[in-house]
């Protein structure tokens, strides 16, 4: 389908002070257009430098990646950025908010110097209300808890309508009452809008939840199952 992304023996390697550490080794995994996955694994498995890899945040040493007919290692910097914008929604453990802007102001952040076809303030709005911080626009993010400004980064990762959202490890810094609440947003977000989530956990029981879980282990994918249940 046009919105699956494709990796075909992708390899990372990583130099320095005469080291080579290899950190994914010939990864050939399809992520299905509105899929919910998860990958999970030990420190060092390599699922981060994968979502990197997929986000183009970063670029393969060895290997293709493709979104539909796109080749993204084939890109230059300019159309990666279009790309990203278009196409990907980034979520991170460390919630990157900027400190003195305030809770819509960071959902609107992404859209400052980009035109769009739809009213940014009402988008930015709406978006905070599906996450329930309706109430909290005009809040700083030194005023909200960790799972609020969690929930403002989920907004500001959707507000230029990816196909795809790329989180890692977003419920790592929160308590298990938090994370399942961020978990649920996740979820909603890929069943009603039909956004495509890639999910890096450290927490085997939200990762079980996903229609598919992906298992790293020393930079290469030693399971890839799909859910009998879905959660």
């Amino acid at each position: 389908m046009k919105n699956d992304l494709v990796c075909k023996n992708i390899q990372k390697e990583y130099k320095g002070d005469g080291v080579t550490t290899i950190a994914l080794k010939e990864v050939d995994v399809t992520f299905r257009e509105g899929e919910f996955v998860s990958i999970v694994g030990p420190s060092g498995s390599g699922k981060s430098t994968l979502l990197s890899l997929i986000g183009t945040l970063d670029s393969p040493s060895k290997g293709t990646i493709h979104y539909g007919d796109a080749a993204l290692e084939k890109m230059k910097a300019k159309a990666l950025a279009d790309f990203r914008f278009e196409n990907i929604g980034f979520i991170f453990q460390q919630y990157h908010l900027l400190p003195t802007l305030t809770a819509i102001e960071n959902v609107l952040a992404p859209l400052f110097s980009r035109k769009v076809p739809y009213k940014k303030k009402e988008r930015a709005e709406e978006l905070l209300a599906s996450v329930g911080l309706g109430d909290k626009l005009h809040s700083l993010p030194s005023q909200l808890s960790g799972g609020q400004q969690q929930r403002v980064a989920i907004a500001r990762a959707l507000v230029h309508q990816p196909k795809w959202l790329l989180a890692d490890e977003p419920t790592g810094n929160l308590d298990t009452e938090t994370s399942e609440i961020i978990y649920d947003i996740l979820k909603t977000l890929n069943q009603e809008q039909g956004c495509g989530v890639i999910f890096v956990t450290h927490e085997p029981e939200l990762a079980a939840r996903a229609d598919r879980t992906i298992e790293m282990k020393d930079g290469v994918i030693v399971k890839d199952s799909r859910s009998v249940v879905h959660a």
